[in-house]
């Protein structure tokens, strides 16, 4: 068996070839590190090229501040990551390589070209002038030990000893890039805790026959709300950031007299009806509490297809129509922000006829239209899963890291980046724009 001092060295060893890896390795060789990227796929950067429906949405239109507020809370932790790489830097360092970029109505920040690999080929451009060695299909098999000298690691192909080691291998979300969640099991062997990590950004689904008849239809601009029902309110479990081991059980809340149903999120935004239920911005933002929930199947989801119309606002709308219009049938009415076959689902789900005239709706029958495009809802079945998921929430507590080095409190030599981290954001680039700081910042630092 080979000692340390027979094996390769390695100043730094960065293991994941995304996002937070490709500038944590090119930093690092470029302030004179030995560095090594190892990548068990065939090809870097496969979750760029598959973002944005391969257009890689690379950053938001907003300052570090915006990135910061996106995130809430757990986003004071990108104080220092921002600092060394924000929104505009980013922005700057791609369209250095050549690749223009551009700002969409949704403040999400595009190449010009529509192509992610234009993105990747920026970075991997960056990484080529440097010295750091980037190996393929070689995937880290085991860290073997914690030396003083440094973490001996056990790949696919060797032993080599790492004196730094950067873990950016993203969480558990799109599998079938590679993020499988080895890093987690790595981070843990040496003595990190985690939580547990979960879905987020990622489709809806329900049993509902005319939310899945619907396949295809956009609401441009709609309000969800996740609404737990009373008799089946927990603690609020899913947005504690603590490891499991210090995780209570869920226990039920009893239901007492003029309890009304817990909110859990409201988000707004565009929304897609698909087969297996909802999808779209709004749906994907407000996933991660239904995922995060240990009864996902118990939540109902309440729509408003006009949030920017008051419900009495809506009635009066109505009935006016009725006294100037009465010949018009019901459906024409709707706002022509409500597509044709929406408005005639809700329609039915208003239990009212289509073909009536709009003379003919009742006060009640008003109020239950109203009722239909500001308050429909259908109970939950859960999310689509990791497979179809965008981010994984969960992860490495921030806790245990150093936010302004990106180093391990608990291990030193080790730093930790990217997805890996219990820090998801909304939809919009947030995540790709941390993801790329928090590489960048333990580049500077490993």
């Amino acid at each position: 068996m080979p000692t340390p001092e027979d094996l390769p060295h390695w100043d730094v060893v960065v293991v994941g070839a995304g996002a937070a890896g490709l500038v944590a390795a090119e930093r690092a060789a470029s302030r004179g590190r030995r560095t090594l990227l190892l990548e068990k796929n065939r090809r870097p950067g496969i979750k760029i090229l598959m973002s944005g429906g391969t257009r890689c949405n690379l950053t938001h239109a907003t300052n570090a501040r915006g990135i910061v507020e996106a995130y809430g809370p757990p986003g004071r932790f990108l104080h220092s990551a921002l600092a060394a790489l924000g929104p505009q830097d980013l922005v700057a360092l791609v369209e250095g390589e050549g690749v223009k970029t551009k700002v969409e109505e949704t403040g999400k920040i595009f190449p010009v070209s529509n192509r992610a690999t234009d993105i990747l080929a920026a970075f991997l451009a960056r990484l080529s002038r440097t010295t750091c060695e980037l190996t393929l299909e070689e995937p880290l098999v085991q860290i073997a030990s914690r030396e003083s000298g440094g973490f001996q690691l056990v790949t696919a192909k060797r032993t080599l000893l790492a004196h730094h080691l950067v873990i950016t291998t993203g969480g558990q979300s799109y599998p079938g890039s590679g993020t499988t969640g080895d890093g987690y099991r790595w981070a843990t062997a040496l003595g990190h805790t985690l939580i547990p990590p979960r879905p987020a950004l990622v489709p809806l689904t329900t049993s509902a026959i005319w939310v899945q008849s619907l396949k295809g239809v956009t609401v441009p601009d709609a309000q969800l709300r996740v609404v737990e029902p009373v008799a089946n309110q927990r603690e609020p479990v899913a947005n504690q950031r603590e490891p499991v081991a210090n995780r209570p059980e869920p226990v039920a809340c009893e239901a007492q007299p003029g309890d009304k149903p817990r909110v859990l999120d409201t988000r707004r935004g565009s929304l897609l009806f698909a087969h297996f239920g909802l999808t779209g911005p709004v749906a994907l933002d407000i996933s991660r509490v239904v995922s995060g929930h240990p009864q996902p199947n118990s939540l109902r989801l309440e729509f408003d297809f006009l949030p920017g119309v008051k419900a009495e606002a809506l009635e009066e709308t109505l009935k006016s129509a009725a006294s100037t219009a009465g010949k018009r049938q019901v459906l024409t009415l709707f706002p022509g922000e409500v597509p044709n076959r929406l408005a005639e689902a809700l329609m039915q789900q208003a239990g009212l006829d289509g073909q009536q005239k709009a003379a003919e709706l009742s006060k009640a029958g008003r109020a239950a239209l109203v009722r239909a495009i500001k308050q429909t809802s259908i109970a939950l079945t859960g999310t689509r899963g990791f497979g179809k998921a965008e981010v994984t929430a969960g992860g490495i507590p921030l806790a245990e890291v150093d936010s302004r080095t990106m180093q391990s409190r608990v291990v030193p030599g080790l730093f930790l980046a990217g997805e890996v981290l219990d820090l998801d954001g909304p939809i919009g680039g947030f995540n790709f724009q941390a993801a790329f700081s928090t590489g960048w910042l333990a580049g500077l630092n490993a």
